[in-house]
């Protein structure tokens, strides 16, 4: 609760304070007020987002919401993952699909999409203009793979073992300037243990990193 509070005070701050001045304005002109309205959606947009993740995370810690089991055409589900994020992207970065493995994946596609989905905004979160990210379908073994590298700022190795704990954030106002909720991560390791599957972080400082997520071999679909 604190944690949330936190998180909410400061857009909350930011629309009162523009509420405010608009109140208080008698001679308020076109341009300001179109200034502080769109500050204000910025904001209200961020508590939106922030009240979806923690809905969709308390949804996924329910022991009693079963996952519904599907078989996953990974081709089609990651080229609507490549679209959204060339869209958020907005031709920063180049960004490419890898499919080196033809396995489809038995798991719910929603909850999938999300974790895919987070692990890319993240990635177009933290890489520099100009950057390079690669969207991976591959097999380890008789392991289907799904990862997502990059050649962004990197992680200090401290970092690494907390970085799924919510409201973790390594850079606080990077993270929240690019409007992340600090809650991705955790949402990403509840559903690879609802898949059974791990999350894997390699990262070099200066030199980028690959989140994977490592499926295990019985949710290999043909």
């Amino acid at each position: 609760v604190a944690n949330v509070s936190h998180e909410l005070r400061t857009p909350l701050t930011v629309v009162n304070g523009y509420v405010e001045n608009l109140q208080d304005m008698p001679d308020l002109s076109q341009d300001s007020a179109r200034r502080a309205l769109q500050l204000m959606a910025e904001q209200t947009k961020r508590m939106e987002n922030l009240v979806a993740d923690l809905l969709t995370l308390s949804h996924l810690e329910n022991d009693l919401s079963p996952l519904l089991e599907e078989t996953v055409d990974m081709d089609v589900l990651l080229n609507e993952i490549l679209k959204e994020g060339q869209l958020l992207n907005g031709g920063s970065h180049s960004l490419r699909l890898e499919l080196q493995s033809n396995a489809k994946l038995l798991g719910n596609r929603e909850e999938l999409h999300s974790a895919f989905g987070n692990l890319l905004s993240n990635a177009i979160r933290y890489t520099p203009k100009g950057g390079a990210i690669i969207l991976r379908w591959a097999e380890r073994g008789d392991q289907p793979v799904f990862s997502v590298q990059d050649s962004g700022i990197g992680i200090p190795p401290q970092h690494i073992p907390r970085l799924t704990e919510r409201f973790y954030r390594v850079d606080r106002s990077r993270s929240r300037e690019t409007g992340g909720t600090g809650l991705g991560l955790a949402i990403v390791k509840h559903i690879a243990i609802r898949h059974q599957a791990k999350l894997e972080v390699l990262s070099e400082e200066g030199k980028g990193s690959t989140f994977s997520i490592v499926f295990p071999g019985k949710r290999t679909a043909n």
